[in-house]
């Protein structure tokens, strides 16, 4: 059994927020990899992704500084049955 005070693994909306940026920055990234590989000039979205996947942790990091993290003020667990 779990702990009922137990913080949780990084369900929080900071968490998924940063998470959600790194898979569309991922997702799109790997598309315009493609792309260019087979002849379309997409390195500049390339970039541009690494650049999003980057600011992904920046992002939850403020989130969770303004107290959307697991642990702030803001968050409101939820009851797993």
């Amino acid at each position: 059994m779990s702990d009922v005070n137990e913080p949780g693994h990084g369900n929080s909306p900071a968490a998924w927020v940063a998470v959600i940026i790194m898979l569309v920055a991922i997702a799109v990234g790997t598309v315009a990899f493609w792309l260019s590989a087979n002849g379309i000039p997409l390195e500049w979205l390339v970039w541009g992704s690494v650049g999003l996947l980057v600011l992904g942790p920046i992002v939850g990091g403020l989130l969770s500084k303004f107290g959307y993290g697991v642990n702030g003020p803001r968050y409101s667990p939820k009851a797993h049955d």
